[in-house]
């Protein structure tokens, strides 16, 4: 009989993100160590980018709506750059300052929220600058764990792509999610011409054809 899975799907919640559950060990034993020396030191730290690629001259950043959700109930003091704000290495793009006991193990999940959704974004504008005037769709979510398909193609709406397939991703961002018809439609019709007849039959008028 197979093990009776731990969660039905293996990624954290909001909830334990918020309670810094999402957390390297060794700042929890910081946290440990701190309160045992009655250490209530207030410190201040920047977040910032030693080195880009080899041929990247620039990032975007991104992740910084989530950040604030993290850290908006902490007793900490933040200054940030704005989603979306070209940034170069060692250049700033957040900083905090609050006693370091108190926001020690939400670092490991601040540094995640930046770094992989500036990631997506500077290689989303990195597309689209190759791409020129044609358009540009993040289109990859079969390609991710469905728990990160909002998050990724937000960012990458950011970065500069015009538009996500995903309807959830599409609520992120106020928009339309931008698609046609897949491959498995025109199998079960069995014609691509009748496929797309029944599309254009059936499907609400404004979705671009």
């Amino acid at each position: 009989m197979a093990p009776t899975p731990k969660r039905t799907f293996h990624v954290a919640s909001d909830a334990e993100i918020k309670r810094g559950e999402v957390s390297d060990v060794y700042f929890a034993r910081t946290v440990q160590i701190l309160v045992a020396r009655h250490d209530r030191q207030r410190v201040k730290a920047e977040v910032y980018l030693k080195s880009l690629p080899a041929d990247y001259a620039w990032g975007v950043l991104a992740g910084i709506e989530e950040a604030a959700a993290l850290l908006g109930e902490l007793p900490v003091d933040v200054d940030a750059m704005h989603e979306g704000t070209v940034f170069g290495p060692y250049e700033p793009v957040l900083a905090l300052e609050g006693t370091y006991v108190e926001w020690a193990e939400y670092e490991t999940a601040l540094l995640g929220l930046l770094c992989q959704a500036s990631g997506i974004a500077t290689k989303a504008a990195r597309c689209k600058r190759a791409a020129g005037d044609r358009q540009v769709i993040s289109f990859g979510a079969r390609r991710m764990h469905p728990a990160l398909a909002p998050m990724i193609e937000r960012n990458a709406f950011i970065g500069g792509c015009d538009g996500v397939a995903v309807t959830k991703s599409a609520e992120l961002i106020d928009a339309d999610p931008m698609g046609t018809i897949p491959h498995a439609l025109v199998l079960v019709v069995g014609d691509t011409v009748e496929a797309l007849k029944a599309f254009h039959e059936v499907v609400d008028p404004k979705v671009r054809r």
